[in-house]
Formats: C-alpha cells, sequence, structure tokens
C-alpha cells in the first residue's frame, strides 16, 4: 500500500531484548539507587512490619517444637552441652527475655525425657509445628514478590516440611558449634587428636563459619519460599547478608536499650520477659524481611535493565499457576 513504511529488517523492533545482568555487581549506580529508594518504599506498601507480626505469632507457635528437636540432639552430648546452649543464648537474648528461654529450655530438657515410640511421635509433631512458621514464610514472600500462591497442597506441603527440616538441621549445626567451647572444646580436641592451636582456631573461626550457616538459612527461605522462578540459586544472597548483618546490629541495639533505657520491668512486671521477647522476634523478623525485599527488588532491577517495564508486577514468572484463578 502506497505510504505504508515498513520496518526496516534489523531495526529496534526485530532486536531481541537485551539478557537480565547475571549478577548484581553488573548494575549500574543508578540501578543501585533505584533498588534501595524501592526497598524502602515497597517495604512499607507491602506491609511487611505486619507480615513480621504474623511470622512472630507463628514463631513463638514454633519456638517450644523447635527447641525439643534441638535440645534432643544437643542434650546427645550431655548435660554440659545443653548448659552451653542456654549460655550461649543467653549473650544473644536481651535482658528480661533471657530468663525466659532458660525456663523454656528447662522444660523442654524434663520433656524429652521420654523415650522410644513416644519420643519419636513427639519429634514428628514437634516438626509440623515448627513447620507453620515455614507457612507463615512462604505467604510473606509471595506477597514480597506480588504474586499468588499456584502450588497445590500436594506439592507445598512436603516442600514446607523439607525445608523445615533443613532448617533445623542447619540449626543443630549452628548450635552445635556454638555449645562446643571451653572445657567441651578442649574435650573434643583430645579425643580428636587435635592440639590446644587447634582448638584455639576453633574457637575464633566458628563465628564467621557460623554467620555464613545463618546466611545460607535465609538465603536457602529467600530462593524457595516465594512462587516465582528464580535466576538460580546463590548460597550467599545480598539480601541474607543484609539481614544478618542488620539483626547483629538491632539485637545489640535493642539489648543496650532494654538494659539502659527501657522501663519494660515497670510497665509488664512479671510479664516483662515476655515482652521483650516477643518484641525482639518481632524485629528480627522485620529484619529477615526487609532482606528479602531488598533480593526482590534486585531481581526487579536486573528484569528492568532487560526492558521489562519498572512497574509491571509480577516481575518474575510464577513456578506453578495451577492453583491461581481457582
Amino acid at each position: 500500500m502506497a505510504g505504508t513504511e515498513r520496518p526496516e529488517p534489523g531495526g529496534p523492533a526485530d532486536r531481541p531484548a537485551p539478557p537480565p545482568p547475571e549478577s548484581p555487581t553488573e548494575l549500574g549506580k543508578r540501578s543501585w539507587w533505584g533498588v534501595l529508594k524501592r526497598t524502602v518504599q515497597e517495604f512499607r506498601e507491602d506491609q511487611l512490619t505486619d507480615w513480621a507480626a504474623a511470622l512472630t505469632y507463628y514463631g513463638i507457635l514454633s519456638l517450644f517444637p523447635a527447641l525439643l528437636v534441638l535440645v534432643s540432639a544437643v542434650g546427645l552430648a550431655g548435660a554440659a552441652a545443653t548448659a552451653e546452649l542456654i549460655r550461649s543464648l543467653n549473650t544473644v537474648a536481651p535482658g528480661p527475655a533471657q530468663e525466659l528461654l532458660t525456663q523454656a529450655l528447662g522444660n523442654v530438657q524434663r520433656t524429652q525425657r521420654t523415650a522410644g515410640v513416644v519420643a519419636l511421635v513427639g519429634l514428628a509433631v514437634a516438626l509440623w509445628s515448627a513447620s507453620g512458621y515455614i507457612a507463615a514464610f512462604i505467604r510473606a514472600a509471595n506477597s514480597i514478590y506480588e504474586v499468588e500462591e499456584g502450588r497445590p497442597f500436594w506439592k507445598l506441603t512436603p516442600l514446607r516440611l523439607g525445608v523445615t527440616l533443613l532448617m533445623v538441621v542447619l540449626l543443630v549445626l549452628s548450635t552445635v558449634m556454638v555449645v562446643f567451647t571451653g572445657r567441651l572444646a578442649d574435650q573434643a580436641g583430645r579425643l580428636l587428636g587435635l592440639g590446644p592451636a587447634a582448638v584455639t582456631a576453633w574457637g575464633i573461626l566458628k563465628w564467621p563459619v557460623l554467620v555464613l550457616i545463618v546466611s545460607l538459612m535465609i538465603a536457602i527461605l529467600y530462593w524457595v519460599a516465594p512462587n516465582v522462578r528464580q535466576p538460580g540459586f546463590r548460597w550467599i544472597s545480598p539480601g541474607s547478608v543484609l539481614a544478618v548483618v542488620l539483626w547483629l546490629i538491632a539485637s545489640g541495639l535493642f539489648a543496650f536499650y532494654v538494659a539502659n533505657f527501657g522501663s519494660y520491668n515497670k510497665t509488664y512486671g512479671a510479664l516483662a520477659g515476655v515482652v521483650v521477647f516477643l518484641v525482639w522476634l518481632w524485629i528480627s523478623n522485620n529484619v529477615i524481611l526487609l532482606g528479602a525485599e531488598f533480593d526482590a527488588e534486585l531481581q526487579r532491577a536486573r528484569q528492568i535493565e532487560a526492558g521489562h517495564p519498572p512497574e509491571k508486577e509480577p516481575f518474575l514468572e510464577p513456578r506453578d499457576t495451577r492453583k491461581i484463578g481457582d
């Protein structure tokens, strides 16, 4: 037809969209600024402080079952290992929450003396109860990525239990690393034929290794929980590192505030320990969700650089759509 211009072959319309950057380090300064700005904005819009409160609720329900599994594993090393676990937890938890944790661990220690089939059934029930937190985190992660849950029950339930079991295994590994210190480390060193230098090196190196394990646990949650196709699993994600660093800072600041300025004992009396522990869990969940939001916005930035419209959601393809629209 006269006057109709055909686009030249090889023109802009025929050019394929560039692939997204493979690594966050390939993002430009402008993209990084956009990531930081959108992380704060989306954290508010996704109402993640409310999700943190929900996770705190499920965290409390999962606490006793998780402690049951943990103490059952650590108890194999003897009473000294359990005592060291209590001491290590007290160094992390803010003031009044320490007594609450000590009492909970003591109750679990007395409860877990049941042997045989009853103990195995108890551990299975504990694992199922602890998976409630993972289920809640899956819903929060879908909210962060602006995607509906499309995975059916028969697929989601084994995933939820599998992730819970993996988290418990890594938690037990982390706990063993923490409790094997001082006299326990010396005894283990003698049994393994290690000298004092190796035991000293263990006392120093276990802390950065512990941080890496915790970062790995959070990275697994970030990768498995949302119903989106992510580029690939990263052993340590930027969001998980951010979450661990901010959690250490936030826990230290909160403990300092409780010890020096807080009036929880005057306000709540005997419930002060419970309230402080709840607030600490809420702060911790806020930090974990902030790290998840940061990872999500990094993924959005990668897609934007590949030509994806900035405001179009979801910005990643769903993993499963079978339940969407039902």
